[in-house]
């Protein structure tokens, strides 16, 4: 049968220097086994599935894939599939805010006129890494173990480890082993810098370390850890991309509670496929 199909670019502000999702719409009617298969035949990071939602608080309901399996929420997943709804006629109840349903509950998104914006779900878990398997990460990334200079898990859904080095430098200069977890390394650039940090995100795939461009969701973990130990203050920019020549803009805002993390999200392929 045949499906439309959007494959956009998340957090560039131009395309092709992002993170590619490829998005499915009128999905209903597709196995979990169908769905699976597709994401990972299209072999990016991330592929997801407009459905009806199953709750009336919601606009739309999303499942996101990756090629090995499902997730039950991501960032750069989320803002593009928001995208490719309103773009294919999608009205939200609220004129105001989109409601996402997918595997991790609601998530609220804006429209923030050039870009949207998603507020940072709740951590599944937070605090400080056990210090073996901190040497153990430390190891896999080439680097002493003193050379983290704080970590804490920033688990929103994928299973985030967060790594503070001593600057974006550092951070740029990496060149990991086979990593043990989905590993978020940060390192601030120096002030007045048009980004206040760099983020590289790592993450275990078929025998080898992989390397996402840009990672709404461990931004999101990162943005809400760096402003509660009050190492930054929003609102603020941060890159992620530049060791893959990527160009990736993440834009986080703070709204009392809420954390939002935003980015531009472009349209590159529309067509149709057979499902």
């Amino acid at each position: 049968m045949l499906r439309s199909f959007r494959q956009v670019d998340v957090f560039a502000e131009t395309p092709y220097h992002g993170n590619p999702l490829a998005v499915v719409l009128d999905a209903d009617g597709l196995s979990t086994e169908e769905m699976a298969r597709f994401a990972n035949w299209t072999n990016l990071s991330e592929t997801t599935f407009l459905l009806p939602p199953t709750t009336p608080e919601a606009d739309y309901r999303v499942r996101i894939f990756t090629p090995a399996g499902e997730l039950p929420f991501a960032g750069h997943p989320t803002l593009g599939t928001c995208h490719v709804w309103r773009e294919a006629g999608g009205v939200p109840r609220d004129p105001g805010t989109v409601v996402q349903e997918c595997g991790a509950g609601l998530i609220r998104i804006r429209d923030e006129g050039a870009w949207w914006a998603f507020a940072a779900p709740p951590l599944l878990r937070s605090g400080p890494v056990e210090e073996t398997f901190l040497k153990e990460v430390a190891q896999a990334l080439g680097i002493g173990r003193d050379e983290i200079v704080d970590a804490e898990w920033a688990d929103n859904g994928p299973g985030w480890v967060a790594l503070l080095l001593r600057d974006a430098e550092a951070v740029l200069a990496l060149k990991p082993r086979l990593v043990p977890a989905d590993i978020g390394v940060v390192g601030l650039h120096p002030p007045g810098s048009p980004h206040v940090y760099e983020v590289r995100a790592f993450f275990p795939l078929g025998g080898s370390t992989a390397e996402d461009p840009v990672t709404g969701s461990l931004n999101a973990s990162v943005a809400q850890w760096l402003l509660r130990t009050g190492r930054v203050t929003a609102p603020y920019a941060a890159r992620q991309g530049t060791a893959l020549g990527r160009t990736g803009q993440i834009r986080i805002t703070a709204e009392g509670p809420d954390v939002w993390v935003g980015g531009h999200v472009i349209t590159c392929v529309s067509g149709h496929v057979e499902i």
